[in-house]
């Protein structure tokens, strides 16, 4: 099962504080804030990175596997019914998290 467009405009209007995106991976899509991918949508279920902020700010909320094999994140479903915590947590996900490595130039043709 993949998760719908409509859950993902859910969440992007959910959480207009901030200057999120998505990108569309095998039927999944990845959330980026400051070009750092923040969270997972998988199954309609959004799974926020487990940085050392995010299990501060969100001790409570369960750990699971967004997809087969993947790395355990916080199921954070839950708190899009309370957007300025997501909002809040999402930052300190992203102050967490290295800048993106810069991308090396394509050769010439």
């Amino acid at each position: 099962m993949s998760t719908s467009a409509a859950t993902i405009d859910h969440i992007l209007d959910s959480l207009s504080g901030l200057p999120l995106t998505a990108r569309k991976m095998f039927g999944e899509y990845a959330i980026y804030l400051d070009g750092k991918v923040v969270a997972l949508v998988c199954n309609d279920r959004l799974f926020v990175k487990p940085t050392t902020s995010a299990v501060t700010h969100m001790p409570d909320l369960p750990m699971s596997t967004p997809y087969l094999g993947a790395k355990h994140h916080l199921d954070a479903t839950e708190l899009l019914d309370d957007p300025d915590v997501m909002v809040e947590v999402l930052r300190a996900v992203a102050r967490d998290l290295p800048a993106p490595k810069p991308k090396s130039p394509r050769k010439a043709r």
